[in-house]
């Protein structure tokens, strides 16, 4: 303890040294100055007894070639540098930035595979209906009505057309154009209706010749849905037939839909 206040003491008469500089051996003559009683100071240059100006006298040789360093005090900040705080906390984030310019345009990407095959939908719901099928065989009328089964299919959209009972189904209701077209046989009738349910609409008809010829009919029918359109042949009262070569097709029946409901 005694040794710590002994180290104060000195620091504190050592402290004015570094800050304010020791004093040199020479004063300044101009600042050499007689005491009232006459006296003079040791170190006060030589001149007359009682003068009170100076008279500068000849340097000395040491004072100008070892001129006195300027002591200047230098505190090492590094000393009082503590050690490193922890890490704080981060800083609520800043405000969205502006919206930069798009892009350019990135190279096209490889084709993906094809996907399952979805769920069959409901036929109800299909907009379009479409048929035209075709017989090679020729037929002879009977005892009673016959409907005309056709061989051949050239269009049949979603299966609409019943190739077995020879009969359009409609499954979307709405204004569909039906035609049909027959080769007559020599010196027999053509005898034939289209039919819309069990009604008939219009009649093909070709009287006996001894030519055989084309024959067509057409029309536009407003169907419901679920009605049916199909081609009969008129029973034996007459002889009825229609013409064909087993090789070619010269019967063609035929439907589309026009323009659905708006139901």
């Amino acid at each position: 303890m005694v040794m710590i206040q002994l180290r104060a003491r000195v620091a504190f008469l050592v402290l004015p040294l570094f800050v304010f500089g020791a004093p040199t051996d020479e004063p300044d003559p101009k600042e050499a100055t007689t005491l009232p009683n006459g006296c003079r100071r040791c170190c006060d240059p030589l001149d007359s007894h009682g003068s009170s100006e100076v008279t500068p006298g000849p340097a000395r040789p040491h004072a100008s070639l070892y001129p006195m360093p300027e002591v200047r005090p230098y505190i090492n900040i590094t000393i009082l540098k503590g050690d490193k705080g922890d890490r704080g906390e981060p800083g609520t984030p800043g405000k969205w930035g502006k919206e930069g310019p798009p892009g350019e345009r990135g190279p096209q990407g490889q084709k993906g595979s094809k996907g399952q095959m979805g769920v069959p939908g409901d036929p109800c719901k299909h907009q379009y209906a479409a048929f035209s099928v075709g017989r090679k065989k020729a037929l002879h009328s009977s005892e009673g009505y016959q409907a005309l089964i056709f061989d051949t299919v050239f269009v049949n959209l979603y299966g609409h057309f019943d190739m077995f009972k020879g009969k359009f189904y409609c499954y979307t209701a709405g204004l569909y154009y039906f035609s049909l077209n027959v080769h007559t046989w020599n010196f027999k009738e053509t005898y034939m209706h289209v039919m819309h349910n069990d009604q008939e609409q219009v009649i093909l008809y070709a009287q006996p010749s001894d030519r055989s010829i084309m024959q067509s009919q057409s029309l536009m029918l407003e169907l419901r849905e679920n009605d049916e359109v199909w081609v009969r042949l008129y029973k034996r009262e007459r002889e009825n037939a229609i013409y064909s070569d087993d090789v070619d097709i010269y019967i063609t029946f035929s439907g589309y839909l026009i323009k659905p409901s708006l139901e």
